[in-house]
């Protein structure tokens, strides 16, 4: 039997995560339209968990699985019941925010408005709006005997509109109008002002059934469970794989309903009605004064005035050039010089890219090998990868189709890059790839050596400017051939590899991590050095938890900083004692996963794509790189300083399982501090640069002056020449 006296259930744990999320929008000193974005990512975030989570679980209480969650032996039902408890008071919670926020917004003379608060001029305009743009496209029906309820897309928005006919027998009927997703969510009224569509539909709407009266009208929106079973024997599987995914993809629009979300509590016809046809209990019925689907939030930001936009947003900013790597050379020259390094989105992603175009066009290069995960829609790393197809490379890419809610992005990237010539590989039955590794192999001179990189994050140019991740290159031969070992392992099917320095999971990440676990508890038994510092999205896995509260126990000081679910509670006595949980949430999305085994310099670091999580550890092919260089190192470990130091956007975990905020005193911003080292860093290599330049003009003339008196006739080739020249002598 588990003991559950230091572990919570993860899904409860996710709640809280998603309640600082939302607590970020209700922030005085955000700035409001940033507000703005984080209240629709807490929307999304609900979305998402909804499909997902309460789908399997939904499935799995329905296939009446006797599954029981080892962190609090709750059952499926039991775990809904809390989720739907928890969940209300969220929506609470939202509604409170949201009118908070649009007071603030009105205050600066921005207008989210109904129709009901527009003067007689800007009701005839909207009106005029819905009957020359919205009434021609909407989908409308009738709901009675002979027109069945229809399927209801998921996340759709839908208006009810409770009618009677206008007969002596005033029969009773719902209409159902879809609001279109071909238009903008919203209506300008001015630049500042707008009103939503469902909005202008629930007052026009009924226009359209002009045979019958309105007797009441609802705004409502289903979500359906997206939780889909990619191994159901029951479903068609066609020989490529492609085809198949695809009618994955088709399954999960028209899967059941797990939740009906209305703008008010309907009259009790109208909710026996929903309810009926949904087959969902009212459990499952969530009233909000807010707007459903709040993507349209990140839109709207952007679609005011420049300067309200300048006024309301963060202080821009795009990512710098590196610190570590010159744009004067190449890519390829500098990580034989050196392992490199990347922190994103503090810095570009350019140079990776850069080494992918090399690569492309080095006639010493036979082959690149990646593993892709989630790609950006325009992706310049897949065109690279398509240009050395192109010019003759074995190029292999690892395509996991599977990765949730970017299935067909990553189907038609699959697709174009075969037609170019890569060679496509599909992951593996039952196990998700989502390691992030390239492998560029170069001949030279009879001579084979490795580019490996490794890192924590997707390649993903646009993700790569909000998530933080890292990105580590590095031409050490032991690393290339554990690499290589890597990928033939892939095309082999063979996920039981063994690896002299990589961590590679189902196979070898658990033994690795609970061997670097043990070490510390050995140090912890004749000294104080036992320390573990860990940060990652997620920690679920019970193996895992109950290691580091055996660590705990044994003295050795661990301190985590999980973002997201985090189902071990810190601080409970004889337990859990000697660990602390921090959270960090900011301007960016934390994603880093980096693993701290020991104190300072002679700690054991890796970095890695994996969390501490059953579906990482044992259902994922993962892997982590152990960081052997002293630089990177020092600056990884300066790094993990600056973000546990944070006294502004980090809450600390009690035991309790509450979240509270640490007392700031120094007003330290960890993000906001790496933002300006990553600036100064910037400029100070481009002031070496241009000092360098500066010196290269002055004596490549002086040493011209000195020859022949005409520095014009000489290029700047031959001005670099002489300059080396004259340094030799």
């Amino acid at each position: 039997m588990y003991d559950i006296s230091f572990t919570q259930n993860r899904e409860l744990s996710w709640l809280k995560f998603n309640e600082r999320v939302l607590e970020e929008a209700s922030e005085k000193n955000v700035e409001l339209f940033e507000r703005l974005k984080f209240f629709s990512i807490f929307d999304t975030n609900f979305e998402e968990f909804f499909m997902v989570r309460v789908g399997s679980l939904t499935d799995i209480n329905d296939m009446k699985k006797k599954v029981i969650d080892n962190k609090t032996l709750m059952n499926a039902q039991e775990q809904l019941d809390c989720i739907m408890d928890e969940s209300k008071k969220l929506y609470e919670k939202k509604d409170s925010v949201y009118e908070d926020l649009k007071k603030d917004l009105q205050k600066e003379n921005v207008n989210i408005c109904k129709v009901d608060d527009l003067d007689y001029k800007e009701k005839r305009l909207v009106y005029y709006y819905f009957n020359s743009a919205i009434a021609p496209i909407l989908s409308f029906q009738i709901v009675d005997r002979v027109h069945p309820f229809p399927q209801i897309p998921n996340l759709a928005i839908v208006v009810l509109f409770q009618l009677t006919s206008q007969s002596k027998s005033k029969k009773q009927f719902m209409g159902l109008i879809q609001v279109p997703d071909k238009i903008k969510r919203y209506f300008k009224l001015s630049d500042t002002k707008v009103v939503l569509i469902e909005d202008i539909i629930r007052e026009f709407g009924q226009e359209i059934f002009d045979n019958y009266e309105c007797q009441s009208k609802y705004i409502l929106s289903v979500t359906r469970n997206a939780d889909i079973d990619y191994d159901d024997e029951d479903l068609e599987f066609d020989d490529d794989y492609r085809s198949y995914m695809k009618k994955m993809i088709k399954l999960r629009k028209r899967l059941r309903p797990v939740r009906l979300e209305i703008n008010e509590f309907p009259n009790d016809d109208t909710k026996d009605f929903l309810l009926k046809n949904l087959n969902l209990t009212q459990h499952r019925m969530f009233v909000t004064k807010s707007p459903m689907r709040c993507g349209f939030l990140f839109d709207l930001v952007y679609d005011m005035p420049k300067d309200v936009i300048q006024k309301y947003t963060y202080e821009e900013f795009s990512p710098q050039d590196s610190s570590m790597i010159s744009k004067e050379k190449s890519v390829i020259e500098q990580v034989y010089d050196k392992d490199l390094f990347l922190s994103f989105p503090y810095e570009s992603i350019d140079p990776f890219i850069r080494l992918l175009n090399e690569a492309a066009e080095d006639e010493s290069v036979v082959s690149i090998k990646i593993t892709i995960y989630r790609l950006a829609k325009n992706s310049e790393i897949t065109k690279a990868l398509i240009k050395a197809a192109e010019n003759g490379k074995e190029v292999v890419v690892l395509m996991e189709l599977r990765a949730r809610f970017d299935e067909e992005n990553n189907i038609l990237w699959s697709s174009r890059l075969e037609n170019a010539g890569c060679r496509i590989i599909y992951g593996f039955d039952h196990y998700k790839c989502h390691s992030k590794v390239c492998l560029i192999t170069k001949i030279k001179d009879e001579k084979i050596s490795y580019i490996t990189q490794i890192g924590t994050g997707n390649y993903n140019e646009k993700t790569a400017k909000l998530y933080t991740d890292f990105s580590y290159m590095t031409t050490r031969q032991e690393i290339g051939e554990d690499a290589k070992e890597l990928f033939d392992n892939f095309l082999l099917g063979n996920l039981n590899g063994e690896y002299k320095h990589l961590m590679v999971s189902p196979h070898s990440m658990q033994v690795g991590l609970e061997k670097l676990i043990n070490e510390q508890i050995e140090k912890a038994k004749v000294s104080d050095d036992g320390y573990i510092r860990i940060k990652m999205n997620s920690i679920s896995d019970r193996k895992l938890i109950d290691k580091l509260s055996k660590a705990s126990c044994k003295g050795v000081k661990i301190d985590l900083m999980v973002r997201g679910i985090c189902c071990l509670v810190p601080g409970i006595k004889d337990k859990t004692e000697n660990i602390n949980v921090y959270q960090v949430v900011g301007r960016f999305l934390e994603h880093h996963r980096i693993y701290q085994f020991g104190k300072a310099e002679n700690c054991k670091l890796y970095i890695s794509s994996a969390d501490f999580m059953t579906r990482n550890i044992r259902k994922r092919v993962e892997v982590a790189v152990p960081i052997y260089d002293d630089f990177i190192k020092h600056r990884i470990l300066n790094f993990m300083d600056i973000m546990f130091d944070d006294d502004t956007k980090i809450r600390k975990l009690n035991p309790d399982k509450s979240y509270s905020r640490i007392e700031n005193t120094e007003n330290k911003n960890a993000q906001e501090i790496l933002i300006n080292i990553a600036k100064e860093n910037s400029e100070k290599q481009k002031s070496e640069v241009n000092d360098d330049d500066r010196v290269i003009n002055s004596k490549c003339n002086n040493n011209a002056n000195q020859d022949n008196n005409d520095s014009k006739r000489i290029n700047l080739f031959d001005k670099i020449k002489n300059f080396f020249k004259n340094l030799t002598h």
